[in-house]
């Protein structure tokens, strides 16, 4: 029997001995921590989230995805649990901000980095485009294709809504650019189908002083002024026209850069050919075109070379290197977009620019 005279104890446990144990044993959450979560009420424009703080922790929609969201269903539903990123410390209410955006953009890089390594071709929807270019989304981040590396007869506006093949020029995810060319897709995949040494008709589609371009079945391949002829020309316009149909050699391609690089001067002859009897040129091109090819099988070999061709100016001159051969709607400044566009906390945004992309040599140009 309990004896009714015993008087209990008094514990002495307060509210604020209640307050400093559960600060003691609480997991301190810090911006930038990955932590596992549960919606258990959606907002008007957010949403509450238990991550197991004193308070509950909330979602802004513009932090929920990636993507443009509308209303917060469209991606959490209520007692849902999955990973939130920490994005801002707690407020004077004691309250964590949180993302789901973040860590999408996170992987997105990640992804994109892995893509990159790869030499992936990707494709992409255009969605829209501005005075430097098209935009499009690779794994919801945007990406930027300058006008240059846009390689399509059709007017930039008309390409919305287009799918295209890309490949990536720059990933800079501290940048926050991610730069792609459709030129280069269109370049490789077509230069697969060629080879070194082979004789192709082209036809003349511009003339630099530098030298011709020359289209080769909607690939376009420089035909510089020193593999004209063996003989001395001073400009490429008093040998070509516009339009002109000429048989060339290819003699380098360069996948990477997107380069073809042409010859007429290994198919002559006789030095001089291209300028005195061109016709001569063309009717024993398949014959040089064998010699040529010959020698770089046996310079591969090791064996001695016949001194019938010159190869001494295989390569394309460094002169070359920084020619350009921009359409005129692409300005010589050109400001690219950045990947992921602000909301609460992002990486800077992108810095007006004269991008280095614009500049690239762009000689091998692919039209659709």
């Amino acid at each position: 029997m309990v004896n009714q005279n015993t008087v209990a104890k008094d514990v002495g446990f307060t509210h604020e001995d209640f307050a400093a144990l559960l600060d003691k044993y609480d997991y301190h959450f810090s911006p930038g921590d990955v932590v596992a979560g549960t919606v258990f009420s959606l907002e008007p424009r957010g949403a509450l989230i238990d991550i197991g703080a004193k308070t509950a922790a909330y979602i802004p929609i513009q932090e929920m995805s990636i993507n443009r969201v509308d209303a917060p269903d469209e991606v959490l539903q209520s007692n849902e649990t999955r990973e939130f990123f920490i994005l801002t410390d707690e407020n004077e209410d004691g309250q964590l901000t949180l993302s789901i955006r973040r860590i999408e953009y996170m992987r997105a890089w990640e992804r994109v980095r892995q893509l990159q390594t790869e030499d992936a071709t990707v494709r992409s929807q255009v969605f829209a485009t501005n005075r430097g270019g098209a935009l499009v989304r690779i794994e919801g981040l945007r990406g930027f294709i300058p006008g240059s590396h846009i390689s399509t007869r059709k007017p930039k506006e008309e390409l919305v809504g287009e799918e295209l093949p890309l490949k990536f020029l720059e990933v800079d995810e501290d940048r926050n650019r991610l730069v792609l060319s459709h030129r280069r897709a269109l370049v490789e995949r077509k230069m697969n189908r060629l080879e070194v040494g082979e004789v192709v008709i082209g036809t003349v589609r511009g003339i630099k002083p530098y030298g011709a371009f020359i289209d080769i079945g909607g690939v376009s391949g420089l035909l510089h002024i020193s593999e004209i002829s063996h003989d001395h020309i001073d400009t490429p316009h008093s040998v070509f026209n516009v339009n002109d149909e000429l048989k060339v050699m290819i003699i380098d391609l360069d996948a990477e850069r997107g380069r073809i690089s042409l010859s007429t001067k290994q198919l002559e002859p006789e030095p001089g050919d291209m300028v005195k009897n061109r016709q001569s040129v063309f009717d024993r091109a398949e014959e040089m075109a064998q010699k040529f090819r010959e020698q770089m099988r046996a310079k591969q070999q090791g064996q001695p070379e016949q001194p019938a061709v010159s190869l001494s100016s295989v390569e394309v001159p460094p002169a070359v290197e920084d020619a350009i051969e921009v359409p005129p709607a692409v300005e010589d400044a050109i400001e690219v977009p950045p990947a992921v566009e602000d909301a609460i906390e992002v990486p800077p945004a992108v810095e007006a620019e004269e991008t280095s992309v614009a500049q690239e040599e762009v000689s091998a140009v692919a039209e659709d």
